[in-house]
């Protein structure tokens, strides 16, 4: 890690198909839009180091999952998680999402220290009578 990186953290973006995950990811990491930008065949993944409230973080960001609108924020309610939006498009709250993030993941200590290694997040869910939900896999906060 970096000397004077306090923490790397991983983030998933998740959204339904065709929304921009990726442009928001180009957006935030190299402020750039390309309208015409090809759909996403498996991952796309980006590193940026960001400073919030004078804590350096490293942003390991990766988009890959394709969740609907409803899906996402029935996820996060039910895992007391962030549900921000914002426009790659317009850049409206594209900087600010991802500092709001990081600044809530900083306050909350358990989330990062290295104590917690290999804890996270499962996104795999299965309720009595459903299929399986868009979202699989494991996202580690570290």
């Amino acid at each position: 890690m970096d000397e004077d990186v306090l923490t790397t953290l991983k983030i998933l973006i998740i959204g339904e198909s065709g929304v921009g995950k990726s442009s928001l990811l180009l957006r935030f990491t190299d402020d750039t839009f390309d309208p015409e930008l090809a759909a996403t065949i498996g991952v796309d993944f980006k590193v940026k180091t960001i400073s919030v409230d004078g804590n350096k973080a490293k942003l390991a960001i990766w988009e890959n999952r394709e969740v609907d609108r409803n899906e996402g924020l029935k996820f996060a309610r039910k895992h007391s998680m962030l549900f921000i939006e914002a426009s790659a498009k317009t850049c409206d709250g594209v900087q600010c999402a991802f500092e709001e993030l990081v600044e809530k993941i900083i306050q909350t200590p358990g989330l990062w220290e290295s104590e917690t290694q290999n804890k996270g997040v499962k996104l795999s869910h299965r309720e009595e009578g459903h299929g399986a939900g868009a979202c699989s896999g494991y996202c580690s906060v570290l």
